[in-house]
Order: C-alpha cells, then structure tokens, then sequence
C-alpha cells in the first residue's frame, strides 16, 4: 500500500511544473504570517499533548465520518483541549486535500501539522504556503540524503518537521540527523494493524531531549497513560476521534478531563 501511495504521489509531482511552482510560492513567503511554533506547543503543555487529526477516510477502514465538518470540528478540538492539529491531506487514499488545511488555519489558533506523504521540496514549499506549521517526514519513504535535503528546507521555512518511524533501522536513520521531533508509528503499514508496544520498544532510543510523538492505535485514556509512562510527549490520535458521536467529548475523555 505504502508503496502504491508514494507512486500516485510521484505522478502528480511529474505533471505539474514544479520549479515554476516554487518559485511563485518563493514570492508569496514575504508576505505570509509567521508559523506557530509546533514542538514549543507541545512543551508548553504540563500533560501528554494531544495532536487531533482530521482524517476523512481510511485505506484499513473505509470512510470514517460521512458528515465530516472541518469547521466545526476544529472548534471543537480546540474547546476540548487539543494541543496541536493534524490535517491529513492526502487525497486518493484518504480524500483529504490541501484546501482541508486552509480551512483549518482560518479557524484556529493552533498549530497546525499537515500529514501527508512528502517526497519532494515542491510540497514543503507548498505546506507553508497554505498554512502549516509543521509537516510529516517518513523515513520509510526517503532516502537519508532526501530526507536531510527536505528537513534542512523546512527549518529554512520555519516549518517544524516531525520525522516518522516504524523501527529501530528507521530509527537509527532518523537519529543520525539529530531531529527535534521523531513521531513513532504503532501502524504496520504492511498489514495496518496497530501495536502501541512499537512505541515502548523504540522509545528507550530517542535522546531526552527530542520531543517523541506516539503515533496511531490510541483509543482510550489507558492508551495514554500507558505511553505516557513509556516517555511519549504527544500522541496524535485520528479514528477514534473522528468516529466518536462527539468529538469534544472523546478529547476530554482521552486527556483525563471528562466531568
């Protein structure tokens, strides 16, 4: 699947003129307003952080909401005390789009990750222009030289980058370029089953002072406190949220907040 995903990917970055794009987007970066500083986000919280993602549709499990509201639902992440958003935008195998995240930025002060398969330095350029503060970087996709390449132009965009990974070779691969952000993937993107062990056995690796995200599988307050206790900083959590009858409610519940 993963693989399939980075081919459809490539396809569209090979029909549109990518350096023209750049270079537009390279005019437009003047007069853009500053990002929001993701990690400093999550620091900033005294709890496990939580990242509230807007996934419309899942590969493993269909179409997850039918009357999915971008604006209503940002509010509500943000009532309820979500630290950070995520916006996938992929739009074939999750029929996100770019547009889910303009909306996004429109309606909320947080910062915003944009979730998506980025392989080339057209999509960084193209996140910050449409309003993220933060974007994925899948070790599993890239080769070290890319994935150097793609962070060092983030950072030059003030753009956050959260480095993904799913085991210790990927994990090794990501440490050797110091990142201040390493989200690690519960999700075997062979067969999409999730395993919070994942997280508890690559934790242990990742330097004190990187931010560590928890990534995919959390469904309950217990799924926090036992990555909590395992060193997570964050947890980013789509499904569970996006399928509750109410949103708010499931964030209140997973930050231990409910009344």
């Amino acid at each position: 699947m993963l693989e399939q995903i980075v081919s459809y990917k490539r396809s569209q970055l090979d029909a549109i003129d990518t350096t023209a794009g750049i270079k537009m987007m390279e005019a437009m970066i003047g007069n853009l307003p500053p990002t929001i500083s993701f990690r400093a986000k999550l620091q900033a919280e005294p709890d496990i952080s939580i990242i509230a993602e807007i996934k419309r549709h899942s590969p493993s499990r269909g179409t997850l909401n039918t009357h999915l509201g971008i604006i209503e639902l940002v509010r509500s992440y943000e009532r309820a005390g979500a630290a950070a958003i995520s916006v996938l935008t992929e739009d074939r195998f999750f029929r996100g789009c770019p547009d889910d995240l303009v909306t996004t930025r429109s309606n909320t002060s947080l910062p915003i990750l944009r979730k998506d398969f980025i392989i080339d330095e057209y999509q960084v350029w193209e996140s910050r222009v449409i309003g993220a503060d933060a974007i994925l970087l899948i070790v599993s996709v890239l080769s070290g030289a890319e994935l150097a390449r793609l962070s060092r132009l983030a950072q030059a965009l003030d753009l956050d980058v959260i480095t993904e990974v799913h085991d210790r070779s990927e994990l090794d691969v990501a440490l050797s370029l110091c990142p201040r952000i390493i989200g690690i993937n519960n999700r075997n993107l062979a067969t999409f089953e999730t395993d919070l062990t994942t997280f508890e056995s690559l934790a242990s690796v990742v330097p004190a002072d990187t931010l560590t995200i928890s990534e995919s599988g959390v469904f309950s307050r217990d799924d926090i406190l036992f990555l909590k206790e395992r060193g997570a900083d964050a947890v980013l959590v789509g499904e569970s949220i996006i399928v509750s009858p109410d949103p708010y409610l499931k964030i209140r519940e997973l930050r231990g907040t409910t009344p």
